[in-house]
Formats: structure tokens, C-alpha cells, sequence
């Protein structure tokens, strides 16, 4: 070599980017820059490259000039690829990063919310609490832990241990929630009991001054909803005198709720004979009379249909449809809230009285708070009318969200006074 010549640099590839070890990938500036401001998701169509790891294997992300943006685990059979659980390259995906992950999550409830008078809380809130895809619920004595991705199954152990350690519940139960590419959900006719022993089917929790009927043990939703907590108050408070329809009831938390605010009647609307059942359950357990509230089992279209034939009002409606999908389904077509929400909307405004209040949810991310709004607005324009929303309400603070995450801040709620 000749010494007067500068020393050569290492040659990198003919597209001027740096190579990429295994198990590692490059992100493109604008994904590398969302993952760094605390976006915890990395899209299928984000990925840049194909890899074909196995699920759970750690992945290590880079920017364009090679420079180190996280590290998260692999998920190939998920729309998102890569859950980020780390932006410091000393930190490792292990127990040690499990157990203080759980630690501050307990110990941020403790300073935020009062267990005493709240039975069923979120414990760990999954990617605000840096365990992407991991959420812990809390009822009584009792945990119930759901998995969102295949990829988070080695730290289940881990995850387990640091919940007996810091909290000393009896059981703790776990749901598998996700879903492959073709659709298909792991199988499960109950919650897994993992650690502990078995729960009652049925036990009560409170919830403020009143009590509900949980289930732990169901394979799904345990009977209570607690990330529509303030969702409830805000029925309470805007429900004194009034004539209350509670459609898409399920187990009756809301009707619950209106009765202890002072509405007048509350009938009750689901396809689900057995949630009806559950309801009257939680009258009763709530200090009410049980057979108090009407309980109509049907689709809500229908129903709705039928009191419009009939001229029934009602001062208050209360609208809390499935996420996205379910049963309910009308001509064939499966419900879908991005797509029928304005329809439900204008059919409940038939039945509510001049100057009623229409209370309206939403739960999934893939409607952003602009769309649910702009579905109320269409709403009430083909109903002839229009709304003014009077109180809005999101989630609780056990359900912290991370402002470069809008998709966590998934719950829409909203008071409006028919014009």
C-alpha cells in the first residue's frame, strides 16, 4: 500500500447503504423516525426486506446510515411484523426487562388509581407500558393476561413470575387473542388457568358504588369492559329523568349505570339472550331491582325499526357497537363500525325525542376520532337533524397511551344533544 495514499474504506454495496447483519433490518426514514418518537409497531409493508425467522426471535432495527433505532420481536404471520420493546441497544428482550417492566406498571396504578373502590383495572397496558402485545387485567384477586402475537409466547414465563412476585394473586388466566394471516385464532373453550388456583365462574367486583358479575374463566371478555369506565360515569351523570335505550347492552353495565343515575325506564338491546341474564345479574348485585329494566333480545336495526312503527322515544340513547365485527348482521352483511356507524346513528336519532341525548362509543383504532365524529355528523344529516357534542370521555388513567402512538389511544366517546 502505498503511505502516502489515505487508508481504504470498507467497501459497502453498489445501493450505498450499509450491510445489514442477520436478524437485523434497515427502516426507512420516515418508519425509523415514528419507531424513535415511540411508534412500538412495525408494519408488514414497513419491513423493507423479507425475513422468514421464526416467531419470537429478536430483531434488531437500523436507519439508513446503519445506526441503531430498536429492537423488538419477530411476529411473520401478523400484520405487524415487529413489536419494539426497546430503543437502547444495551437493553435486552429478557426476564430482567419483564419484571421491571411489570414492576413500574403496578407501581404508576398505585399512584393513579384507588383499587379499593375499582374491583377490575388494567394492570399492564401492553405497548404504553413497554410489553407490546402483553396486556394485564386485574379483577379482585384474580388476573387475566391477553396475548396479542405468537411472538411474546417465550416471555410468558417470565411475564408470569414477575405478576406472582409483585402482586400475589390466587389465579392468573390467559387469552390468546391473535389471529394469523388467514384469520384463523388459536382455539381456546376457556381462559388458560396458568398459575394459582381455579377461579369461580362467576364472582362480583366493584366498580365505584356499585358491583358487577365477572368471569375469568371465559375464553373472551370476562363480563366487564374496563376501559369504558368513565363512559359509565358519564351515563350516570346525564341520566337522571330520563327514558334510557341501551342498544348493543351486552352484560348491562351502562343500563346499570342509568339506573343509578335516575333514569326513569332503561330497556336494553342485544342479540344475546345470555347477556340479558348476565345483567340482571348485576341489577341485582348493584342493590336494583333485576326485573326492572326491559331486556329485548334482537338486532338492534330491527328493534329500532319496530319502535319507530310503534312511536316510542326515548330521552336518552346509548350506542356501544361491537369494535368491528360481529353477529350482528342485517341482509347478510356482518356488522362493521368503519362502515355502518353513520347508519346506526341516523336509525337511533328516529327514536330519540327533540332536544334527547344521544351517547355514542367506539373501541376500535382502525376508526380514528375524526371519522367516528364525521359518522356522527352524517348521522344526524340523514336523520334531518343535527348534534352538538356536550361531553367527551376517553379512556381511564390505567389505560396510559403514548403520544407517538395515536393507534393506542383507541377509545372514541362522545355526549351529543339532538338539535
Amino acid at each position: 500500500m502505498n503511505p502516502s495514499l489515505p487508508p481504504r474504506r470498507p467497501r459497502r454495496p453498489v445501493h450505498g447503504a450499509p450491510i445489514v447483519r442477520k436478524n437485523t433490518i434497515r427502516l426507512a426514514p420516515d418508519v425509523a423516525h415514528r419507531i424513535r418518537a415511540g411508534h412500538p409497531w412495525v408494519y408488514r409493508e414497513a419491513m423493507g426486506r423479507p425475513i422468514s425467522p421464526e416467531p419470537g426471535t429478536i430483531i434488531d432495527m437500523v436507519d439508513a446510515d446503519g445506526e441503531f433505532v430498536g429492537r423488538g420481536l419477530y411476529d411473520a404471520d401478523n400484520t405487524i411484523s415487529i413489536r419494539v420493546f426497546s430503543r437502547n441497544p444495551d437493553v435486552a428482550i429478557d426476564a430482567q426487562l419483564v419484571r421491571d417492566r411489570v414492576k413500574a406498571a403496578i407501581a404508576l396504578r398505585a399512584r393513579l388509581v384507588d383499587g379499593a373502590k375499582l374491583g377490575a383495572t388494567r394492570v399492564v397496558h401492553g405497548e404504553a407500558d413497554g410489553l407490546p402485545g402483553i396486556v394485564v387485567d386485574r379483577y379482585g384477586r384474580y388476573l387475566v393476561v391477553q396475548l396479542f402475537t405468537a411472538a411474546v409466547a417465550a416471555l410468558r414465563d417470565d411475564l408470569y413470575d414477575a405478576l406472582m412476585a409483585e402482586l400475589a394473586p390466587e389465579a392468573i388466566y390467559e387469552q390468546r387473542r391473535y389471529r394469523s394471516l388467514g384469520g384463523e385464532a388459536p382455539r381456546q373453550a376457556g381462559a388458560d388457568l396458568v398459575r394459582g388456583t381455579a377461579a369461580p365462574v362467576d364472582f362480583e367486583v366493584v366498580e365505584d358504588d356499585m358491583k358487577f358479575v365477572v368471569d375469568v374463566t371465559a375464553p373472551l371478555s370476562t363480563g366487564l369492559f374496563a376501559d369504558l369506565r368513565e363512559g359509565r360515569r358519564a351515563m350516570r351523570q346525564w341520566a337522571a329523568g330520563k327514558r334510557v335505550l341501551n342498544l348493543f347492552s351486552y352484560t348491562g353495565a351502562i343500563s346499570v349505570y342509568a339506573q343509578a343515575g335516575g333514569a326513569t325506564e332503561v330497556c336494553a338491546v342485544d342479540v344475546a339472550a345470555k347477556a340479558h341474564a348476565r345483567a340482571r345479574k348485576n341489577f341485582a348485585a348493584s342493590g336494583f331491582d333485576p326485573e326492572k329494566p326491559e331486556h329485548i333480545v334482537g338486532d338492534a336495526f330491527k328493534v329500532l325499526a319496530k319502535f319507530v312503527e310503534r312511536g316510542r322515544k326515548f330521552d336518552l340513547v346509548a350506542l356501544d357497537p361491537p369494535a368491528f365485527a360481529s353477529a350482528q348482521a342485517r341482509g347478510g352483511k356482518t356488522w362493521s363500525a368503519i362502515r355502518d356507524y353513520s347508519e346506526l346513528v341516523t336509525a337511533s336519532l328516529e327514536v330519540l325525542a327533540p332536544g334527547g341525548m344521544l351517547i355514542a362509543a367506539c373501541s376500535t383504532h382502525k376508526m380514528t376520532a375524526a371519522e367516528f365524529e364525521l359518522a356522527l355528523a352524517d348521522g344526524a344529516l340523514a336523520a334531518g337533524t343535527r348534534l352538538q357534542i356536550v361531553d367527551r370521555r376517553g379512556l381511564p388513567p390505567d389505560f396510559p397511551s403514548l403520544p407517538g402512538f395515536p393507534e393506542g389511544n383507541y377509545m372514541k366517546f362522545a355526549v351529543a344533544v339532538r338539535g
